[in-house]
Formats: C-alpha cells, structure tokens, sequence
C-alpha cells in the first residue's frame, strides 16, 4: 500500500460510496457532502469488521474488502468513544461495547465520576482501488453527561456533550450535530481534498 500523501487517479464524476449498513451514518455524511457537491450513494453492506485498538487499521481493512467486491470511488468510517477516566474504554470497541452494555452499562461504569472528559474519534477512508489508501480523522472532546437526554442520533449520542454546547448529541438535529462531530470534521477534511482533485 502506498503512503496516504499519494495522489489517486479518478475521473472527474463527483460521485462517491459509502459502504455502510448505518442509515444515520449516511444521513450526517450525505449531509456534509452535499456542500461540497458531492453526491453520496449508499452501499448497505456490514463487512466483517477485526478487532485492533486501532480505528486507521479498522476502516482501512473495511475499505479493503469492500473494495475487493467493486472497485469504485469508495468511503468507510470507523468511530469510537473514548473516555478518560475509563482509560479511553470502550475506544474502537465501541460498537461492540454498545450492543453488549448499551448506554446505561457506561453510565453505570461513569458512576460517582467527577472526571468526565471524553472524546469521539472518527478515521474515514477512502480510495477507488486496493492500491492507493486515503485516511481522515476527527475528533470532537466533551464530556460525559450525568444522564442519558435526547432521543436523535444513535450510538452513545444520548451521553456525549461536545465542547461549546449544552446538548448532548441525542438532543440536536442532524444539522446542529454536523457543526460538532467528528465524522462531520472527517468528513470536511475529506470533502476539501476531495474536489481539489
């Protein structure tokens, strides 16, 4: 695999995939992309994800496979939640994490915790054939909220409270939670290099 600063060769269609069984992922990036003018088709397709406390590693052996099945201009994520005072638990396990413990078993682990700080991670990558392998990260710091608030969003949004708000992610709109998140900021950061092209 080359380096990440390697350019890729695309023609000039302004259209990318997102290989994603999430709808509310594809719904936040398709959102962010549309600014960009890029269109954003949706594959549904859950690959097989390895486990690695890396979320580079994570995405990119996603984006492989998928990439095995139809070489296209193709977007996978992978994202976690990081809490300090946890040591950064559950981190890239956190789909796993959420399927097992869901949102009250971290609200029992953060009990009587005064240290609340945390962070969402997101690494998107990118690339239209298994050669040439472009990687994007974000993160958004917060906080632990005492509760879960909010019914939006999915995941650990109802616990998270990015820095400069109030609102937990689970209590905004879609709009409101792209100026925060760290997909939207992997997202941006791809979208900029991306029509640049």
């Amino acid at each position: 695999m080359k380096g990440e600063e390697d350019i890729l060769v695309l023609n000039d269609l302004r259209l990318v995939y997102f290989a994603t069984s999430n709808k509310h992922k594809f719904d936040e990036a398709k959102d962010i992309l549309e600014d960009y003018g890029i269109d954003l088709k949706m594959v549904k397709e859950k690959t097989k994800e390895i486990q690695d406390d890396d979320l580079r590693k994570i995405a990119v052996h996603a984006l492989l496979k998928a990439l095995e099945k139809d070489e296209r201009p193709t977007i996978i994520e992978d994202a976690g939640l990081f809490v300090k005072t946890l040591n950064g638990f559950p981190g890239p396990y956190s789909s796993y994490v959420y399927r097992v413990l869901g949102v009250d078993g971290i609200m029992r682990l953060m009990n009587n915790e005064e240290e609340r700080d945390a962070e969402f991670r997101c690494v998107l990558a990118f690339g239209d054939s298994p050669s040439i392998i472009k990687t994007f990260q974000g993160v958004v710091k917060g906080t632990i909220s005492l509760q879960p608030k909010g019914r939006s969003g999915f995941g650990f949004d109802p616990i998270f409270i990015p820095k400069d708000s109030k609102k937990t992610f689970a209590e905004m709109s879609l709009q409101e939670k792209n100026r925060f998140s760290h997909r939207a900021d992997a997202l941006r950061k791809f979208s900029k290099w991306y029509i640049h092209l």
